[in-house]
């Protein structure tokens, strides 16, 4: 038993029964986090520095490489600590945090990818106005809107774990804190903290998803009836990396939902990959996307790498 257990720290997770190979482990985590930080930190300084940037669509790409640098930097240090030198406790107010700004990058980012969405629908459907609908002050209230919406929903989450005594097992099942799992330690009435979480998936995921999905629907619907078999092709073109983006989040956001679900007879390893793969998947695949298929942010590389190699 802890000893006044209540105000103990909690013990992170790395993969248990693989602690042999932590340190191993640790070199692939390493690369990813490296990889996704110089990745979305490249798009970012791309589209600061390349002034054919300067448009909405690549605003709302900046703004989720930043919401991706983000969360890479929320579970870099405690994952990190974990699997190289062992280290896994972590202070409540510590854990809380992290838990904040880990629940609340998830609801930004999906709002970043319906606004998007919203941005691609505009592009096909009325061209003409898009200028007009999309100004830039139109896109910085946008932004404002989806931090807000993000950080403010979660907060009576989070508010209420500091208000917890916590007398069950102190250790979590990650090598960072998720709500879910920090509540279940409470030795409290938690049916706010188990109710409130499906209603804002319901009011934000759930019904951010639909929205995409109709807005596809539609922009399909337009991309159909243009005649030119070029034309079609270009249109497609503008919004096919957003769309892969889109579907890389909700891909992986129901494929931990499945697993957590209904796969109770999986090994215990693979739910904690799953968790993985979410948090670090999609950050490191985005800006891979958009490199590949949209060719001005080639071109913005090219020009960019060879910059900086030939000091002109």
């Amino acid at each position: 038993m802890w000893p006044n257990i209540s105000e103990a720290p909690f013990l992170l997770t790395g993969f248990p029964g693989l602690q042999v190979a932590h340190h191993w482990i640790s070199f692939s985590f390493y690369a990813v986090y490296v990889s996704v930080l110089l990745g979305n930190g490249s798009l970012l300084y791309l589209i600061k520095d390349d002034q054919s940037l300067h448009k909405p669509m690549y605003y709302f790409l900046a703004m989720l490489a930043g919401t991706d640098i983000m969360v890479t930097l929320t579970t870099m240090p405690t994952v990190m600590g974990v699997l190289w030198v062992n280290h896994r406790e972590i202070s409540h107010a510590g854990c809380f945090l992290q838990a904040y700004f880990i629940h609340s990058l998830s609801v930004v980012e999906s709002g970043i990818l319906l606004a998007m969405a919203y941005d691609c629908f505009i592009a096909i459907r009325n061209p003409l106005r898009y200028a007009s609908i999309l100004s830039n002050t139109q896109v910085v209230k946008l932004g404002v809107g989806i931090f807000l919406r993000g950080f403010v929903s979660i907060t009576p989450l989070i508010v209420r774990l500091f208000s917890f005594s916590y007398c069950h097992s102190h250790v979590l099942s990650h090598a960072f804190c998720l709500h879910q799992e920090v509540m279940k330690l409470a030795c409290a009435d938690i049916t706010f903290n188990r109710i409130y979480p499906v209603i804002l998936i319901c009011l934000i995921n759930f019904l951010d998803s639909l929205i995409i999905i109709f807005s596809n629907i539609l922009i399909l619907k337009t991309v159909i009836g243009i005649a030119s078999g070029e034309e079609r092709a270009k249109a497609l073109n503008t919004c096919i990396s957003r769309l892969s983006c889109v579907l890389i989040f909700y891909v992986t956001v129901i494929g931990l939902t499945f697993i957590h679900r209904f796969g109770r007879n999986v090994p215990k390893v693979v739910h904690i990959i799953m968790s993985y793969v979410y948090f670090l998947f999609p950050p490191l695949m985005n800006p891979i996307i958009y490199s590949i298929k949209t060719k001005q942010i080639q071109h913005g590389l090219v020009r960019l790498f060879s910059k900086h190699r030939f000091g002109s």
